[in-house]
């Protein structure tokens, strides 16, 4: 019970890195609230939390709206009373589009990839502030550390900022008692927004030596992810902030990004 009596607040918790996190969070005594835009994934999440004898609240949420993010806040402090911890998880894939030239892309991916966990800091600080505590986990990505020949420029240029503004936010509120950090998933399953590009099968020969530059030779799984949120989120970091938890198997160590497209 790490998390035993603290509301959560998780961005695109309806799948994925979010909805694993979501439910770890409930298991560990968190109310958790599954923020998300993909209403019956969402709903599923919460119904899986209740059956397992947790809290959970479903709100429909775009993350790139102001309005959507105080409502978001607002109906949180109306269901559970607190707000103590938020997740900035929602994010759109490398593969959101796939012409790297595409400027409406470009500031898709910084709209929901940066703009969200900007808003989504903005709309819960004064709740944190006001009771002198909380903490804010930023996912971003090792796209945040390094570029590639694959993937949108904007997905890297995303994560970059999101890497950068965690430590901006941690230095100018730790006074304030909040801890604010960041995650940085390697290697993972395709996020949904890939989906309807047709990530490589797991059996493929990039595949495969995408896998053989991981030191822990396979991809990370969403509960990887999970737990290490789940060690930020919780007070036995108490005195961590403005850090990044890489969470790759190793695959920065010495390589330093992804293959070219065409290996």
């Amino acid at each position: 019970m790490r998390l035993e009596g603290k509301t959560a607040i998780i961005t695109g918790a309806a799948s994925g890195m979010g909805a694993e996190e979501a439910r770890l969070f409930a298991r560990e005594g968190c109310k958790v609230v599954v923020a998300d835009l993909t209403d019956d994934l969402g709903e599923a999440v919460v119904e899986e939390i209740a059956q397992s004898g947790g809290e959970g609240h479903y709100v429909h949420t775009d993350v790139t709206s102001e309005q959507a993010w105080n409502s978001l806040v607002d109906e949180t402090l109306d269901k559970f009373g607190a707000l103590d911890i938020l997740v900035n998880n929602a994010g759109l894939s490398s593969s959101f589009v796939q012409d790297d030239d595409d400027f409406d892309a470009w500031q898709k991916l910084l709209d929901v990839n940066l703009n969200g966990v900007y808003l989504g800091t903005r709309a819960v600080l004064p709740v944190m502030k006001n009771s002198g505590a909380g903490t804010i986990v930023n996912i971003s990505s090792i796209s945040g550390f390094v570029g590639s020949a694959g993937g949108h420029p904007g997905y890297f240029a995303s994560k970059g900022g999101v890497r950068i503004y965690t430590k901006a936010m941690a230095f100018k509120h730790g006074p304030d008692g909040i801890r604010v950090n960041s995650v940085h998933p390697g290697v993972m399953p395709p996020m949904r927004s890939a989906a309807a590009f047709g990530a490589p099968a797991s059996a493929s020969p990039r595949a495969n030596r995408l896998i053989r530059m991981i030191p822990l030779r396979r991809k990370g799984e969403p509960i990887d992810v999970a737990y290490a949120v789940l060690f930020l989120a919780s007070d036995e970091a108490a005195y961590i902030t403005g850090t990044e938890l890489i969470v790759d198997g190793g695959m920065l160590c010495g390589y330093g990004g992804y293959p070219d497209p065409e290996d």
